[in-house]
Order: structure tokens, then sequence, then C-alpha cells
């Protein structure tokens, strides 16, 4: 808090006294945390038309119909589905023309008495941005890590006022309606890992970047699209399957990250030792290779993403610096095993300790933290810079104080080397075909797959062809 009044006290009553907002709260799970707020501070006669609780699962059935799951995006919508339908039907005529209406719904599971269940909540903002005007729609989901019930309702609350007042006031511009997400929350009681719009309000946004934008503003650690680019809520895509992540610029997408993700996908297959758990194939993009050319720049960021969708792939985008804050990322999404597809040079830099010196137990509390989740290493041989020769993972020497550490990795099978031919082994990056490209040597074309070749030309992509490029109105 700053001062003696509670900012978020502050934005309830700022909306409960706009006489042009007038709507329904409908709230499940975690009592009626965000409700309470605009009676609280007073005037809540001004915007609230109704407030639903509706616990009993028969009950929620028989207003929203029969649900699967009672806290999905699914059931969000359903209940923004009735309430918004309601409140039109009931008051466009008599006050139409002089109100927005609204519709809040949230659905959560906090800690149970037990303490044993997963605690997360999906919210929903339907909302008019002008009078009589068709709705449009704000949804995200968070994780709630405080370590009470008491604490995630009054987390709940707060997040509920924020998004709220953010579709009211600040959907011209979604980046700062991202942004008001946790004033007076923080980063350490919830994470906000998928947001979507649509709707009239953002003509022209891509979701892509909302989701962009929360990664970068340390909302969530990472998040998901699919092969279409779609994002997705990783807790559900990946929970219960088997994982493999090829880590990398991908800009562009090349053959031989597809053909190290094709051989690691063979060898992992072999590894799974009986577990018929469906495989998730990945490739991450970290923030770190985002930057790479100095800013996160979103139209470079849409240009990987839809090149890797061409490639028939699903990307995560992270902020996940280190290999072991990606294997326990995973694990939290309750991963069964993790496979990592990397090349000799990044295996070399895994046991470079400067990389580890803010870690109390250096190197060895890295690599206990990241091999604990069952994880193991898929590693494509590379030729030597200077002589040409090939290096594999079992070729590899370390600093004489590791080697013991490596050849326990080894003789653990926690390192599998990638089979290969000396005879058509090369080593190029992205960077080599990008530099291509902007060359106008048109060989660059023999070293990506057929699909991406297209796109990149056919949307300028990197200075590939005449396409024209343009940045949605996510970001400004």
């Amino acid at each position: 808090m700053h001062g003696s009044v509670d900012p978020t006290a502050q934005r309830a009553l700022a909306l409960n006294l706009d006489a042009a907002v007038y709507g329904t709260f409908a709230e499940i799970g975690a009592g009626q945390e965000v409700a309470r707020w605009f009676f609280s501070v007073g005037g809540a006669a001004g915007t609230v038309a109704k407030t639903m609780s509706a616990y009993d699962m028969t009950f929620s059935d028989a207003i929203y119909g029969r649900a699967p799951r009672y806290v999905s995006r699914e059931r969000v919508l359903e209940m923004l589905d009735h309430e918004y339908g309601l409140l039109r039907e009931r008051l466009d005529a008599s006050r139409g023309e002089r109100t927005r209406f609204f519709a809040f719904a949230d659905t959560a599971a906090a800690r149970s008495y037990s303490g044993t269940n997963e605690c997360h909540a999906w919210l929903g903002v339907r909302f008019q941005h002008a009078f009589r005007t068709e709705p449009s729609d704000v949804v995200l989901h968070t994780r709630l890590l405080d370590s009470t019930n008491a604490l995630q309702q009054e987390a709940v609350g707060r997040l509920g006022v924020n998004f709220l007042h953010g579709a009211l006031n600040l959907w011209r511009d979604p980046k700062k309606l991202v942004e008001v997400l946790l004033d007076e929350v923080g980063r350490d009681r919830l994470e906000i890992d998928w947001i979507g719009v649509r709707g009239p309000a953002f003509a022209g946004v891509d979701n892509r970047l909302l989701g962009l934008h929360l990664v970068r503003s340390g909302f969530t650690p990472a998040l998901l699209f699919d092969t279409t680019g779609t994002p997705l809520l990783a807790s559900e895509a990946i929970r219960h399957t088997r994982v493999l992540v090829e880590r990398g610029r991908f800009a562009p997408v090349t053959k031989l990250n597809l053909e190290m993700m094709r051989l690691a996908g063979e060898a992992f297959a072999a590894d799974a030792e009986g577990d018929p758990g469906e495989v998730r194939e990945l490739m991450e993009i970290t923030m770190n290779n985002l930057r790479d050319r100095g800013q996160t720049d979103d139209a470079d960021f849409l240009a990987r993403v839809d090149l890797l969708a061409a490639a028939g792939m699903f990307v995560l985008v992270s902020d996940l610096g280190a290999f072991h804050d990606l294997g326990e990322y995973l694990a939290a999404r309750h991963v069964t095993r993790t496979g990592l597809v990397l090349g000799v040079p990044l295996l070399r830099e895994l046991f470079n300790e400067a990389h580890y010196r803010r870690l109390p137990g250096g190197i060895l509390e890295a690599f206990g933290r990241l091999f604990t989740h069952g994880v193991r290493l898929y590693v494509q041989p590379t030729r030597d810079a200077i002589d040409g020769s090939i290096v594999t993972a079992d070729m590899l020497r370390v600093a004489p104080h590791l080697t013991h550490l490596l050849e326990h990795l080894r003789a653990n099978g926690l390192i599998q080397p990638l089979p290969f031919d000396p005879a058509t082994l090369r080593t190029y990056s992205s960077e080599d075909v990008r530099s291509r490209i902007c060359s106008g040597d048109p060989a660059w074309r023999d070293l990506v797959v057929p699909e991406v070749a297209t796109l990149i030309e056919s949307r300028g992509y990197f200075g590939g062809g005449g396409g024209n490029v343009s940045t949605p109105r996510a970001v400004r």
C-alpha cells in the first residue's frame, strides 16, 4: 500500500463512481473476493447489477450447463455468455444508450483444507468499449502461489479489480492492460501464464504479442505456442506428457535444427523404458536469444514463431536462462520425462562454472536441480573450428576437476550422443542462413525446409523477398 488509501480500493471506487459502466459479477471457488472490493469501498449500486456465486456443482450446471472441468477457460466463457446475455436482455432497452455493460467471471481452485490440490484460477471480462457496441472479451489464467487459502483469496480479489479496471479503461493499449494486473499483488504471489483478447475493442491485436509481453514483464517464465502459432496454457498442453526441447535462436529454423530434433526423438523413444505417454516436441526461444540483436523486436519474434509453425513445431518462448530453470519449469507442469536437444558447443558451456556463481552450491547444485527431474541430454556432434575434426559428446573434454562429473553423467546415460554420418555432417547456424539471405546468396534455400523458404520469401522475413511485415497493435 502507498499512503492511507489502498490503491486497489481507489480503483474499485473509481469504477463505482463511473456512471457509464454497469455489470454482473459471477465468482466460483475462492469466495466473492472481487465483488467484495466494490461493496466495501461504497457506491456499489452504481456498478453492480448482480453478484452470483454458484459453488454447488448441481446449481452451477443448472445455471451454466454441464462442465467436464469447473476451473477452466470453457467454464469462464460459459459464465460470461450467460451473465452478459441476461444483462443485455434485461437492461439494454432502459439504459443501453448511456451504459457500457460488462460481465466479470472467475472460477478458482484455491488451496484446499488438505493443501494438496493445484491452485489456479481463470478470470474473464466481457465488456462494451462504447455504448451499444458488440462486446469484447479478455480472459486470463493465473497460478496462485500463496501458501494459504486466505492469502490466495486476497490475491485473486486484487487481481480481479485490476483486471476489470484494465479491461474497461485500458483496452486501447493492451500492453498497459497487462502491466497493471499485478499492481499491489506482486509476482511472488501470482503467475499470469496465459491471456487472450477478442472482439471489436481489440481489432488488429495479436495475442502472440500479448503472451510475449507476459514473459517480457516477468509475469510468467514461459509461454507455449502450438503449430498454428496459437498461445496455449502449458500446464494443460504438456501435463503428463514426455517433452523434448531444443533451444536456439531459430532466426530462421534450419534443416539442421529439425534433423537434430528428429534424431533426438528417435533416441528419446528408445529410452522410453515402457512409458507410453505422448511426446511433445518443443523449440525453445529464450528472451536472451530474442535480444541477441540488442532488443526484443516484435516483428522478428513473430517471424520466428511463424517459421517454426510452418515447420510443424510447437514453440516455447521463455525467460529461463539456465537449463536447470527449464527443467524445474517443466517439472512444475507435471511433465513425466524431459529430453534436452543441444550441440557439443552448448554442452561445453554447461560445464562453464561462471554461469553458476549465484548458486550457493555452484555447478553441483545446478546439475542436481536439472537431473533430479528425469532429464536427459541428447547431443549433436560438431566440427572443430580449427582443424575440422568431429567432436562428439563422448569425446568432449572439460576442466580436469569436472571430469568426474562429466563421466558420472555419461555412465548413467544422462548424456546421449546422437548418431551421425561423418561424410555428410554439416554444422551451421541460423546466423549463417540469415547472413546469406541478407547478402543475396541463393544457397540459403538449401539450408531450410521448403515450407520455411517459401514463407521467408513471401513475407520478406530477414530481407528475403519483397513481402511486407506489419507489427500488430498489441505493442506500441
